[in-house]
């Protein structure tokens, strides 16, 4: 018995089978998952994470999909969605519990209706709070790190539900300690007393910037982390990829580290697209940049590839 099958057993019929998760990513293109979940109490989570530890069956968590490139030929292994119980927002005076379902954009506009300060940025990002946690997510000059307390995690390997502190957590530039078969559930925020008004005339102005300045349609944000003293959008613009096309995929006129995917488009075909500006860049400019996205179900060895914990 494979490790999906087992796994399809355990679950019964909470799992199922080749669902398209290409899809549910903000690129809109790429393949299958051999098993979906969706998780929305804790007694599926219990299941899941029961159903993982026996069958050792990789999974993958996928969130809002804004930082995901799923290849062509799918995920084989489970793929789990958050949502229900893990959707839920609290603000207790300066502190707030958002579930891991969250959306930034959701999370930011919130808080400064309550009045708080501190997470206006995450107006301008388009995932949810569990992977922003898992990737230190953030823009105009702050991140997830800034105001993080704590989180609630789960290692779907063992079963384990923890708090974790944020120093246990390794947060550094777009990475952290958590992994691929770990699950944020849970954020805790410590915000400070600002002014309404304020914090909403800032996120109107993250808005607009973003509508003037970044492409619309299907992609995943950044491809490529910055280098120290540098951006990516920069060195990509200088060596003239800005336009450049692999097949369905193309480097935005607009933002050149914003790669878009062609509807109907092919997920092998951003990955060549990221390969060819990569290697350009180095060539031209003399740096090589890292991608930022996480490559899942591509066979190729690569350090950014993911298929399973």
């Amino acid at each position: 018995m494979t490790q999906v099958e087992a796994a399809a057993r355990l679950l019964g019929p909470r799992a199922r089978r080749e669902v398209p998760i290409g899809p549910l990513t903000t690129y809109r293109v790429g393949g299958s998952a051999a098993l979906l979940v969706d998780v929305t109490t804790e007694d599926d989570l219990h299941a899941v994470a029961a159903a993982v530890a026996e069958s050792e069956v990789p999974v993958l968590l996928i969130g809002r999909g804004s930082n995901l490139l799923v290849a062509d030929a799918g995920f084989p292994g489970l793929a789990i969605t958050l949502g229900g119980v893990f959707g839920q927002l609290e603000v207790a005076a300066t502190q707030v519990r958002a579930g891991a379902a969250v959306s930034l954009p959701v999370l930011a506009r919130r808080t400064a209706a309550a009045g708080l300060t501190g997470l206006e940025w995450a107006v301008g990002v388009p995932g949810s709070v569990g992977g922003a946690v898992r990737m230190n997510a953030g823009g105009h000059g702050s991140d997830v790190g800034g105001t993080l307390v704590h989180c609630r995690m789960v290692d779907l390997t063992t079963g384990a539900d923890t708090e974790v502190a944020k120093d246990e957590l390794a947060l550094e530039y777009r990475s952290s300690a958590v992994s691929s078969h770990d699950v944020v559930l849970q954020a805790t925020s410590g915000l400070a007393p600002g002014d309404r008004a304020v914090s909403e005339a800032q996120i109107a102005d993250i808005v607009r910037w973003r509508r003037e300045n970044q492409p619309g349609g299907s992609n995943a944000g950044s491809v490529f982390t910055n280098p120290a003293d540098d951006s990516a959008g920069r060195l990509v613009d200088a060596a003239g990829l800005k336009g450049h096309r692999v097949g369905s995929a193309h480097v935005s006129p607009k933002h050149a580290n914003f790669f878009q995917a062609d509807e109907g488009g092919s997920a092998d075909d951003v990955l060549a697209l990221i390969r060819e500006v990569q290697r350009l860049v180095e060539e031209r400019m003399g740096v090589r940049l890292e991608p930022e996205l996480r490559l899942i179900g591509f066979t190729e060895e690569t350090p950014s590839a993911e298929r399973g914990p």
